[in-house]
């Protein structure tokens, strides 16, 4: 049986996994992490270092807020538990910063996204890229998400960035934008002009749109439910109690 503990449990990802992951029958949620701490039917703690004191658990899922994730994956990774991270706004730089202070056999998986079908986007948009000259990304949220732009978006630009192969777009960038409405062309990742929409209404959507000669191709992926990205947690719980090190993608695990 894996024991998992949720950190950000009674927010609306968090209380998804929890539900997800009690009806697994390999694994059980030993304890929650959330400051607000209402009560559940498990142990919960406001901190995660009252959690690594009172509760035994293998593997530690976040998704909390970009401000704490930080600091709760390094508490829990130095002290060798695995963990499997959802919350977006980390630099490739921490994440390098954390797994070298993990604990050894110890497992940090950072996922951009969870679903299946965001990372087979990713991946079409990747064998995509080197046969269309032109290439943006266009994200849609809910409107309390934390950051912008997605996870998913900057993933997905640096995955187009690499299969070009340093090829450059020629279409107009912010050199185009007029006085006084700079960003109307997005924000540049890995050369890839990415725009983040936050409105009522959504929970993830993203588009991706190429362009050629006289042709477009748009790939877009829609999750309208929470539920979507449970595949993918219980996914990278299952998987992380054989790897070591850092991890990035869930289609590392699919096969």
């Amino acid at each position: 049986m894996i024991k998992v503990a949720v950190a950000g449990y009674a927010g609306r990802m968090g209380t998804a996994v929890v539900d997800a992951v009690g009806a697994a029958d390999d694994m059980t949620v030993v304890c929650g992490i959330d400051p607000s701490a209402p009560a559940r039917d498990f142990p919960v703690f406001p901190a995660i270092d009252e959690a690594l004191s009172a509760s035994e658990f293998d593997v530690l899922v976040d998704f909390t807020q970009p401000a704490s994730v930080y600091a709760n994956l390094k508490a829990a990774l130095a002290q060798g538990r695995d963990c499997v991270v959802g919350t977006t706004g980390l630099t490739d730089d921490q994440l390098e910063e954390l797994a070298a202070g993990a604990a050894a056999g110890a497992c940090l998986f950072y996922a951009p996204n969870f679903t299946t079908g965001a990372v087979l986007m990713m991946q079409f948009a990747q064998a995509a890229a080197p046969f269309f000259p032109e290439a943006e990304v266009i994200e849609f949220h809910h409107c309390n998400k934390k950051d912008a732009p997605s996870g998913t978006a900057v993933r997905t630009a640096q995955m187009i960035a690499d299969a070009r192969g340093g090829r450059a777009s020629a279409a107009p960038g912010r050199e185009t934008e007029m006085e006084g409405m700079e960003g109307a062309r997005g924000a540049l990742v890995a050369g890839v002009p990415v725009h983040a929409v936050r409105s009522m209404g959504y929970v993830a959507s993203q588009e991706v749109v190429f362009g050629s000669m006289g042709q477009t191709l748009t790939i877009r992926h829609d999750s309208w439910d929470r539920t979507s990205y449970m595949p993918g947690v219980l996914l990278g719980i299952r998987s992380v109690a054989d790897r070591e090190g850092l991890i990035v993608g869930l289609e590392n695990f699919m096969s």
